[in-house]
């Protein structure tokens, strides 16, 4: 893959989007992407963090905190990502990312935050695969790009949010023309390899 298409949203969202495609689908994923991102962060502050890196405490009321980790630094290099490939979009999103990692970093340190927050990372996914086989009848993204999927789902389900508001009905436009002639043109492959397999 091109260096350039990393920050080329359209590239990355028709990616994403060609395995989001039922309404049902992407509902579910609106509602349980940003409870995996916010359990996965939770379970990422509990692995080892080496001893002769830098260690670093910080407060924010009784809600939010921010610990330098591997949740830490995934909040903000993924949110500086998110920058290059649409900045407007990002901005608007800034807030509620920030809100989401900085409350799982302070909740990560409650006695039973791990429990839970792997109890909800495993019924978010369950839901997730449901909405991929019953609805979108194919795999999730993640199997055949686990770091791309793991990365673009928050942002996606922003702006699929940001798009139903009337956000750059241009830019919608055309990920959802390209969305449909990658799925079209997947529907083809699968075909012509059914067809050698008889």
């Amino acid at each position: 893959m091109p260096a350039s298409s990393l920050v080329d949203v359209k590239h990355q969202l028709t990616f994403y989007g060609a395995y989001h495609d039922h309404p049902i689908n992407v509902l579910i994923h609106m509602i349980f992407v940003p409870a995996i991102l916010w359990s996965a962060l939770i379970l990422g502050s509990h692995a080892p963090w080496p001893d002769f890196f830098p260690q670093l405490h910080l407060t924010f009321g009784n809600y939010f905190a921010f610990d330098l980790n591997w949740s830490g630094l995934w909040v903000v290099f993924v949110g500086i990502y998110y920058y290059f490939l649409e900045p407007t979009a990002a901005l608007i999103y800034t807030p509620e990312w920030l809100v989401i990692g900085l409350n799982a970093a302070a909740y990560a340190r409650k006695p039973d935050g791990l429990k839970n927050a792997l109890l909800l990372h495993v019924a978010s996914w369950v839901a997730q695969f449901s909405g991929h086989f019953f609805a979108e009848g194919r795999s999730p993204a993640l199997l055949d790009n686990l770091l791309g999927a793991l990365v673009l789902a928050p942002f996606f389900v922003h702006l699929e949010i940001l798009f139903k508001l009337g956000y750059k009905p241009q830019l919608r436009e055309n990920i959802h023309q390209s969305v449909k002639q990658t799925i079209a043109d997947i529907k083809t492959s699968e075909a012509q390899a059914k067809k050698k397999e008889l």
